[in-house]
């Protein structure tokens, strides 16, 4: 296994990341929130991407896995800015986007970043406008007085110990919602998602698809399929998606 690498961005963030250059359009995986880019499926798609020539790179946000800060002071926009600033210093040429819950509003983020660079993308439970759509919608009045006063809310989550989400994600995050305006695709996407996702549900999906302006997206519903979406099967599908695309 290569070591990891540390990007410093122009934040001053550093960011940990594995890359490797190959032929055709670079992969591209960006993971979900709180997760790390030693999960399942980032490392099974590096292996394929490299059992293929194809270049691969895969990173952690800052405040996630290896790279700097907390998850706590991280929002939408930094994780933005952290996207921007790898793949722009780690690859040229065509890019191929597979972006996971979290990563998939990260993919539209970079869609519409630059549009020109991406040859296709894949989302997987994507979760655009969480922020806004799930925890603001879903909070109480109680909780919406606690972020007002104490700054962050703590969530519980059926993968992870409980989390805090601050006031500045929920802020942050209105400056960057997708579903809300013009969404130009303009190049093949597929979409995938488990109908037993607790997470992410097949109306976001369906919401997504409706919404984005783009003559070839295709959505996936795999039934009893959960959020990890990280089986056999869900990793079968995810490679034909991608090879769709190539």
């Amino acid at each position: 296994m290569a070591a990891t690498r540390f990007l410093k961005t122009a934040q001053g963030r550093s960011i940990a990341l594995h890359f490797h250059s190959g032929k055709g359009p670079t992969l591209v995986f960006l993971g979900g929130l709180k997760s790390d880019m030693e999960g399942t499926k980032a490392i099974h798609l590096e292996a394929w991407a490299k059992a293929r020539g194809l270049g691969f790179l895969r990173f952690d946000y800052s405040g996630h896995g290896e790279s700097s800060g907390t998850f706590e002071e991280g929002c939408i926009g930094d994780w933005h800015e952290d996207t921007l600033a790898t793949v722009t210093a780690l690859t040229t040429g065509p890019l191929l986007v597979v972006g996971s819950s979290m990563g998939g509003w990260q993919a539209l983020l970079l869609a519409k970043a630059m549009p020109e660079r991406i040859q296709g993308m894949v989302t997987i439970a994507a979760a655009p406008d969480f922020t806004e759509d799930g925890y603001w919608a879903s909070f109480s009045a109680a909780q919406k007085v606690e972020l007002e006063t104490q700054g962050y809310v703590e969530l519980p989550s059926d993968y992870m110990e409980p989390y805090r989400i601050s006031k500045r994600m929920i802020e942050d995050g209105r400056n960057r919602l997708v579903l809300r305006d013009a969404l130009d695709l303009p190049f093949p996407v597929r979409c995938l998602q488990g109908t037993a996702d607790t997470a992410v549900s097949t109306e976001t999906a369906l919401r997504l698809l409706q919404h984005a302006r783009c003559t070839d997206m295709r959505l996936n519903l795999v039934k009893d399929a959960d959020h990890r979406f990280s089986d056999e099967a869900c990793l079968r599908l995810i490679e034909t998606s991608i090879s769709e695309l190539l």
